[in-house]
């Protein structure tokens, strides 16, 4: 934010060491003497305005990369492990901002540690139901380690974004010729055929008939995802493996996760490819159903590509995306925003995401305060979808779709809101277990750190008082 000084030495340092410069050549290329460049490196001084055009001019360095990204998530998920009633004193959180900046791999080596308890802890607990289960893997879920792989590259693969951009420009893509360009490919490249069945699932890829099939009562935006994801898997397997290899998953589970995961971001990407799409975004106003009706893909699949427009030199605006079931589990998160979400436990019960089930097709807008004294423009909507027949269960979702205040301006859906009015913004958290507020309506359990007070003649809107 403006105003505030820039301390970003780990970065500054991992830039040194990947172009296999030494202190003193770094610091003659920036402009600065060796002692300065060492003072910044440890963070002992914030980043000159002169070493950041340097950073840009020699290296060409988006340097919006330097202040906002991986060591802010870090905080918030340690403030959230240090939330266990296992800490009895936590840390101030200058002290969980210098170790994300000056000691990320510590940090990290941290919330390993505190995952790996909480799960020994659980698996404890429900002893009884764990008997006779393969409890050899320890740690982190494979689920989990492939969330926070997404979580801490800002949800952006910038190799898996270019290559599916170049995909839909060979492959001819967009509008009313994407799902016949789709077929063509198939049918030219692989000899695939691709065929549509109500008895198929949303995809299965017959290599012995070489037929491709997708379930009709999937919508077409469903089924040109589907195989966009499947040609991910034919046509850059060698691409996800090395990009899989690098992010070095501790389990075969966890890899093979992570392999849907980018073959699904391909998919994304290459039906709404990078550099069009973020044209198209700024154009629109990053209004959803015009994005949605220009590309042949459904408000979901907008809301989360505009989660990862992050390529560096031609950023977007940063937005949080999210998911949720009917009751409050979050199922898809991302976010290129300051905004974190709960590890552990349900979201804040008083974010907008939530009133969505209630008002289906239609957007609701909210602006919020987070405890941090962050103010965001929140966007949710019902995405309920259908299971093809009448006997088939509904699947109940919403999305929230998200920035920073300061970008508002950029989004059609608030223009009329009043947005210099600070009391026009509610107060959210990120979930009850860390959340400082003392006074809130919804408040679900008590915040793990405070001390409370219990008076038996006094009932106020908790039948405790948050010390």
């Amino acid at each position: 934010m403006a105003g505030q000084k820039l301390y970003a030495g780990a970065k500054l340092r991992e830039l040194r060491h990947r172009l296999g410069l030494t202190q003193k050549d770094f610091a003659r290329a920036l402009g600065v003497s060796l002692p300065y460049l060492n003072q910044m490196e440890n963070n002992h001084r914030p980043i000159s305005a002169g070493v950041v055009l340097a950073l840009a001019r020699e290296y060409a360095l988006d340097v919006t990369e330097l202040s906002l990204g991986e060591g802010d998530r870090m905080v918030a998920d340690m403030r959230e492990a240090l939330a266990d009633p296992l800490f009895d004193d936590p840390p101030p959180l200058a002290d969980l901002q210098l170790a994300a900046t000056n000691a990320p791999r510590l940090a990290r080596a941290f919330l390993a540690l505190h995952r790996a308890h909480r799960q020994q802890q659980d698996r404890l607990a429900l002893l009884d139901e764990a008997m006779g289960r393969d409890e050899a893997a320890a740690g982190q879920q494979p689920w989990e380690e492939v969330r926070d792989f997404f979580h801490y590259c800002d949800n952006y693969i910038d190799a898996v974004d270019r290559a599916a951009e170049g995909f839909a420009r060979r492959a001819g893509l967009g509008g009313a010729e994407t799902a016949r360009g789709l077929a063509d490919w198939l049918q030219d490249h692989h000899k695939i055929t691709l065929h549509k069945s109500p008895k198929s699932p949303l995809r299965r890829l017959d290599k012995a008939a070489a037929v491709l099939s997708l379930s009709s009562h999937a919508s077409p935006a469903t089924q040109a995802f589907q195989t966009c994801h499947q040609i991910a898997l034919l046509d850059h397997n060698a691409l996800l493996e090395a990009t899989l290899d690098l992010a070095r998953f501790r389990s075969d589970q966890a890899r093979a996760i992570a392999k849907i995961g980018l073959a699904n971001y391909f998919a994304g990407a290459a039906l709404m490819p990078y550099t069009r799409f973020l044209d198209a975004a700024q154009t629109l106003r990053h209004d959803l159903e015009l994005l949605a009706e220009s590309f042949g893909v459904s408000l979901e699949q907008v809301a989360h590509r505009l989660s990862t427009l992050q390529r560096p030199g031609a950023k977007g605006v940063p937005f949080y995306f999210v998911r949720v079931d009917q009751a409050g589990t979050i199922t898809k998160r991302h976010s290129a925003a300051r905004l974190q979400f709960a590890r552990f436990g349900g979201a804040c019960p008083l974010w907008n995401v939530h009133r969505a089930f209630e008002t289906p097709a239609q957007f609701l807008r909210q602006l919020a305060e987070t405890p941090d004294g962050l103010r965001y423009f929140c966007l949710a909507r019902d995405v309920s979808k259908s299971g093809g027949s009448f006997r088939a269960p509904m699947r109940r979702y919403a999305i929230g779709l998200g920035c920073e205040v300061d970008f508002a301006g950029q989004i059609v859906y608030a223009d009329d809101l009043d947005l210099s009015n600070s009391t026009a913004f509610e107060p959210i958290g990120v979930s009850c277990r860390i959340c400082p507020r003392k006074t809130c309506h919804q408040r679900a359990v008590p915040p793990l750190q405070a001390q409370l007070g219990v008076d038996h003649d006094v009932h106020d809107t908790l039948p405790y008082q948050i010390n």
